[in-house]
């Protein structure tokens, strides 16, 4: 399937916004990722306008590095047009799929759409669907210069853990409450739960050919803020 197929669109959507940036710093020494700028605008206010353009509204966003600061900067997202609710991570950010986990009771149970607060894209988020078989949906993009080697392949419509042409995951992705099923609150990653989920066939996929950056180092941002994004 694709993000452009027959599926349930995600009503609420969650921004990833509580790592350090280690790899940013010293930028980071005293900003979060997500409010630096690309061209003028922070990439999480980025993300907040997209998500509400594509009629998703209800937004949760967790916090940990300089969380407040987000938190100051969005409010309750009503002069974005949306509703924000905050995840807190405390004393340390819980890695992407702890994060999530601890968010689902803000997410519901119906699908929801997850974004890294640290992309910049033109992903048109109404197109994320999420089909009935599934229990997540992954956008892949063309592996950029740092990530030669790829993530995941791509098979009929649905992510396998290995293929002879692997691809990036872009960050972007749906996800049902079940597809965490058997966690518990805590600090874990997502790539287990990534491949018990292709394992068992019920992870689809999409390769998404727009524009897509990991804004993971200042050389990246540089880039993006004085060229055309490819």
């Amino acid at each position: 399937m694709s993000g452009s197929e027959d599926g349930e669109r995600p009503r609420a959507a969650m921004i990833l916004a509580a790592g350090r940036g280690e790899r940013m710093r010293p930028l980071t020494d005293r900003l979060p990722k997500p409010l630096l700028e690309v061209r003028g605008q922070t990439l999480i206010e980025r993300h907040v306008e997209r998500l509400v353009r594509a009629g998703i509204e209800r937004l949760v966003i967790n916090l940990a590095w300089l969380g407040s600061m987000i938190q100051d900067r969005l409010g309750d997202g009503s002069r974005y047009g949306a509703r924000i609710a905050y995840s807190v991570e405390e004393p340390r950010a819980l890695e992407t799929a702890g994060g999530i986990f601890r968010a689902l009771a803000l997410l519901g149970e119906r699908p929801f759409a997850v974004v890294n607060g640290d992309v910049f894209t033109d992903y048109p988020f109404e197109r994320l669907r999420l089909g009935a078989a599934h229990d997540a949906h992954l956008v892949l993009v063309a592996n950029p210069p740092q990530h030669p080697r790829g993530d995941f392949g791509l098979a009929a419509g649905l992510a396998v853990a290995e293929s002879a042409r692997l691809h990036t995951f872009s960050g972007i992705a749906a996800y049902r409450a079940a597809f965490f099923a058997g966690c518990t609150d805590g600090v874990f990653p997502l790539k287990p739960l990534l491949l018990r989920s292709m394992a068992a066939g019920r992870c689809s996929a999409e390769l998404y050919a727009g524009s897509w950056e990991d804004v993971g180092t200042p050389q990246r941002l540089e880039a993006l803020n004085g060229g055309a994004l490819r």
